[in-house]
């Protein structure tokens, strides 16, 4: 590998057993000491966390090692906010604390972790292997398996949308096998939900069905969505958000992929999590008719895991407190997969959850006439031209960032990069697990595509998106 790129991830070469990793057992449920029948209703908390990989560390920025930001805060905490790089690494590790001491004491804790593979492979980059340690426990010992639920995700948090299409396969297979390589096929048989970087579900009928076909082809059983980015098949807003639904991507040739939702209502996700909402909103809920059964709702949040005072100030206490009186029984707390299994195991089917599709998708098919190759591109041309304002770019966290306009001049780069690496690496007989080339070209090519470098808007970091795709094409040439 090159000089600048040290402690290279375990990122590709074993895809075919990731995919072949049992996914249909029931690992949550048979294991879970709540008793699901005397459960009114439940509630779940996911924490995301999130660096990403830069070129610093040097003043030439086309010479400097790839290192984690959290590295360069560490390195420069006098600048501005970096001062806290010391609490966000705590944050990082502090789960399997709080984890530990609340199963000691007794009490029956939950959380759903969702950890970048940039993150991870930052965290063994800088040999931070106290903090690793703490995670390698709460993801492999029998001990802590009820408790914590590790959540898959795109390797280098990128947004769905404004990944080439070839590249989100890629993503998702590369953070399996870096979890694997770091926690064990045993740890990564127990993923079952994913939980896409900033809450993104693509649009376009033809990206949402290679992006849900992708996500079940690698094992997954359940995406967590945001609620405003879906709606019911003929539009209009989820009527029931607090119960699992069944999220249907069509492609223009009529072909359908399924999967699993759980759907995270809106609100302020650090406020609410930090001071654990989900719990007191699941109070006053109680269970309902839904596919012919008495269910109890499922009120899930998820949040930054590390950034903002409140999660790092408020979330400890408010994290011990309610778990303090948390049972059992009544309102409960539950990991993602472990409330599926028990709906599950209640003789309810995936077919019988209401159906749901991506937001804005109804004007789409407003417009196709008949199932063909390129019908929705043409449908999405005439829905631009009756509704002003139409985009495929906004179904995120939040509908007021538009994760495309604006940064062409990062994506052209980014969809060169994209285009040259499948040139030359799709239809070439290699070994995915020695060929140099082909790994550190795939690293630029995941690492050009995280979000962040069009998060923070213009200057240093689209200049580091455009410095890495230069190393990537560099590379391929």
């Amino acid at each position: 590998m090159s000089g600048n790129i040290k402690n290279f991830p375990d990122i590709c070469g074993n895809e075919r057993k990731s995919r072949e990793i049992n996914t249909e057992k029931n690992l949550y449920a048979p294991f879970s000491n709540i008793d699901f029948n005397k459960v009114r209703s439940a509630f779940g908390i996911a924490l995301h966390m999130h660096q990403p990989t830069i070129p610093a560390g040097s003043g030439d920025l086309r010479t400097a090692p790839l290192i984690s930001n959290l590295q360069h805060m560490m390195e420069h905490q006098n600048i501005g906010d970096n001062h806290n790089a010391p609490v966000f690494l705590w944050c990082y590790g502090r789960m399997s604390d709080f984890i530990r001491e609340l199963v000691e004491g007794g009490k029956n804790p939950r959380v759903m972790l969702d950890y970048s593979g940039n993150l991870l492979w930052g965290l063994s980059q800088m040999r931070e292997e106290d903090t690793l340690g703490k995670l390698r426990l709460i993801a492999s010992d029998k001990k802590y398996r009820r408790y914590v639920e590790w959540l898959g995700t795109m390797w280098s948090h990128a947004t769905v949308t404004s990944t080439p299409v070839p590249d989100i396969r890629l993503h998702i297979e590369a953070w399996r096998e870096h979890f694997a390589s770091i926690f064990g096929y045993g740890a990564l048989e127990r993923v079952r939900g994913f939980s896409p970087p900033e809450m993104h579900l693509p649009i376009h009928p033809d990206i949402s069905y290679e992006y849900v076909k992708t996500l079940k082809e690698c094992g997954y059983k359940w995406l967590m969505v945001q609620e405003h980015t879906i709606e019911n098949p003929g539009g209009g807003p989820v009527r029931m958000p607090y119960l699992p639904h069944r999220l249907v991507a069509k492609n223009s040739v009529g072909e359908i992929q399924e999967i699993t939702v759980l759907i995270k209502t809106q609100g302020s996700d650090t406020k609410l999590v930090a001071q654990m909402q989900p719990y007191y909103e699941a109070k006053t809920k109680d269970r309902v008719e839904y596919c012919s059964r008495s269910v109890p709702p499922f009120v899930l949040q998820i949040s930054d895991g590390e950034n903002g005072g409140v999660m790092m100030n408020e979330f400890p206490p408010a994290y011990k407190i309610a778990f303090a009186e948390i049972g059992k029984e009544g309102t409960v707390a539950m990991n993602g997969s472990e409330y599926l299994e028990f709906i599950f195991n209640m003789g309810i089917k995936e077919n019988g959850f209401n159906p749901v599709q991506p937001v804005m998708q109804h004007r789409i098919w407003e417009f196709v006439d008949d199932c063909s190759p390129g019908a929705c591109d043409r449908a999405i041309t005439k829905a631009k031209e009756k509704y002003g304002g139409f985009n495929l770019e906004r179904a995120s966290w939040t509908n007021d960032k538009n994760w495309v306009k604006g940064y062409e001049h990062v994506l052209d780069p980014i969809n060169k990069l994209s285009a040259m690496f499948h040139a030359k690496f799709d239809n070439a007989k290699i070994n995915k697990t020695s060929n140099r080339a082909y790994r550190e070209a795939l690293l630029y090519l995941l690492l050009s595509q995280t979000s962040c470098f069009r998060y923070w808007g213009e200057g240093v970091w689209t200049d580091y998106a455009k410095e890495i795709c230069r190393r990537g094409m560099e590379t391929l040439a």
